[in-house]
């Protein structure tokens, strides 16, 4: 499987990041040693000395295709998940490209499928919600997206094809912050639960 996901989609988190609006999606790939599912622990190496946490509604594909038409995007999706992007800061902004910061072992927590109880990207905004610790730390709604779902679909199929259970997380809204061990961290999305995991030390 392939995991595409989305940087700097959410203009809230566009502006407290620093950065601009980008004039196309800004896709990178995050592989399958990143995945963990809820309950699981999001380990922290050494090396990641600034971690934030990051919400994101995540679509997962069904349907295999090239060269999606923006009309059609949605016949090739199966459902979406609950993800978290978690991030190492120094080594994202260090290397000066994102893959060995976001590449770590345990660094994407998805939850389980949900193909029927939402439909975000058929113009049925959902909510996304971090908590770390209990307290709410991001708050957001996917119609706020800059890049929507099928625009999405669209642009990465450009490159490449999707293939069934390819995941693309959407971006995330305002709010990410630093963690630490011991930090237990909530995704929570209207109509697929809550994503729960725990920091840990290496």
């Amino acid at each position: 499987m392939k995991i595409f996901c989305t940087g700097l989609n959410y203009l809230t988190h566009i502006r407290e990041m620093g950065n601009e609006p980008p004039a196309e999606p800004l896709i990178f790939g995050k592989f399958d040693n990143t995945l963990i599912g809820p309950g699981e622990a999001i380990v922290l190496p050494p090396e990641a000395t600034h971690v934030d946490s990051e919400a994101e509604l995540a679509v997962e594909i069904g349907r295999g295709g090239r060269r999606i038409d923006e009309d059609d995007a949605l016949d090739f999706v199966a459902g979406y998940r609950c993800s978290n992007d978690v991030s190492a800061r120094n080594l994202q902004y260090g290397d000066k490209q994102w893959t060995r910061g976001k590449g770590f072992d345990t660094f994407c927590p998805v939850g389980p499928i949900v193909s029927d109880e939402i439909d975000p990207a058929g113009g049925a905004a959902v909510t996304v919600i971090t908590r770390l610790n209990g307290v709410v730390k991001q708050q957001g709604s996917t119609r706020d997206l800059i890049f929507p779902i099928a625009e999405l679909l669209r642009y990465i199929t450009q490159t490449m094809t999707l293939e069934p259970g390819d995941l693309i997380p959407t971006g995330t809204p305002a709010g990410v912050g630093a963690v630490k061990p011991g930090d237990r961290i909530q995704v929570e999305i209207d109509g697929l639960g809550v994503l729960e995991n725990e920091f840990a030390a290496e």
